[in-house]
């Protein structure tokens, strides 16, 4: 028994998991699986576990550092987008349920009133028969439109975030810097209409110097944090996000219980932090503090050609991030990382919250059925006993 135990805390520390969370639930991911568990009014679990496709043993290029980067993000977008759509499906058939029952009631309420009646003929309902329906083969469909319905949120995401994170900062700090002088601004013919002088101010970056684009690309990326941020913080207002990032806490919590070899209980995760190094919130932190530093590089007049430099450099930021925020986690990595990921881990008092036994309870679940499709911890653990 303890060279079973032994095993098994050691193979904690050897796993990295992480996960998501969902409308009223978690999704956690082990190297090779993951697993989605949701709570519903009645109290009962719901959970689905998968295996993972192994992108890097098809392609072997996929294993060096920076490509596996975003290869991972890619992943964990489309795995993501998949968790978020099947605890729709639990809360929507959930609410549906509660309906049915609340119908169910009222029905049994009308009939214990009819009862009273001395007519006989009063209490007699027509017969309703409902024939079965006939069977069909319909998982094939269902999965297409799952398939379309992921790749086209993930497109949907993407365009939104190239808009809001790319574009809107690029522009606004063109128009900043000509505002403030720092910047040339366009030559316009007097009776110019209104769409030609947007178009003059927005299609050229006239800068002097290589200091200038400095300067330009550290105040692009600072709009572009703040936007990230007063969208963090807008959010955390609505009630329902707010349940969502207590279920954040809950599965940050259950990741350092799991890394700490602790046995997987609500006892062991209450007490853990909710700010992990490794979070998607201090993730996207970093992409920015690198975007600013690879950003700055770029030094086109034509605005469109920025624009396109800065999207064609993404991949490579992601990549770079994913490492940096890969090693922070990490107890032997440097100061410098740790830094970097500060902002991120600052950011997290807000996208997570503490949960309640019942959300840690979730998580735990969550985890749990992901390890059990865990090719090594089997192994590892079967040997063992």
């Amino acid at each position: 028994m303890k060279r079973f135990f032994a095993l098994f805390l050691a193979l904690e520390r050897d796993l990295i998991v992480g996960g998501q969370a969902v409308m009223e639930g978690v999704m956690m991911r082990t190297p090779n699986a993951y697993a989605i568990a949701c709570r519903k009014s009645d109290g009962s679990i719901v959970s689905k576990a998968d295996k993972l496709p192994k992108w890097s043993d098809k392609y072997k290029i996929l294993n060096v550092p920076i490509l596996r980067g975003g290869a991972t993000l890619i992943q964990s977008l489309a795995l993501g987008i998949k968790a978020l759509n099947f605890s729709a499906k639990i809360f929507e058939d959930d609410l549906k349920e509660q309906e049915e029952l609340e119908k169910a009631k009222a029905t049994e309420t009308e009939v214990a009133l009819v009862e009273g009646t001395l007519d006989e003929n009063f209490t007699k309902a027509p017969a309703k028969m409902t024939l079965p329906e006939e069977k069909k083969d319909k998982s094939k469909v269902e999965k297409a439109k799952q398939s379309a319905s992921t790749v086209g949120s993930i497109i949907f995401a993407l365009g939104f975030n190239i808009l809001l994170f790319i574009l809107a900062p690029l522009l606004l700090t063109n128009v900043l810097f000509i505002g403030l002088g720092w910047a040339e601004a366009p030559a316009i013919a007097a009776d110019a209409g209104i769409w030609t002088t947007i178009n003059a101010y927005l299609a050229e970056v006239k800068l002097d110097s290589l200091g200038g684009w400095v300067g330009f690309n550290l105040i692009d990326g600072f709009i572009r944090m703040f936007f990230f941020v007063v969208m963090i913080l807008s959010m955390s207002y609505i009630k329902d996000i707010h349940r969502v990032f207590q279920y954040h806490g809950a599965e940050h919590k259950t990741v350092f219980a799991w890394e700490k070899g602790l046995n997987l209980t609500v006892k062991n995760a209450t007490v853990q932090k909710r700010q992990h190094p490794r979070c998607g919130t201090s993730f996207l932190m970093v992409v920015m503090l690198v975007a600013i530093v690879l950003f700055s590089f770029i030094n086109f007049e034509a605005m469109w050609m920025n624009f396109a430099v800065r999207i064609a450099l993404m991949p490579l930021v992601a990549g770079i991030s994913y490492e940096i925020i890969r090693y922070a986690a990490k107890k032997e990595s440097g100061a410098i990382f740790k830094i970097m990921t500060l902002p991120g881990i600052w950011l997290q008092n807000i996208t997570t919250q503490n949960p309640d036994d019942d959300q840690l309870e979730v998580a735990i679940e969550a985890l749990k059925e992901s390890l059990k499709l865990e090719p090594d911890a089997n192994k590892e653990l079967e040997a063992a006993v």
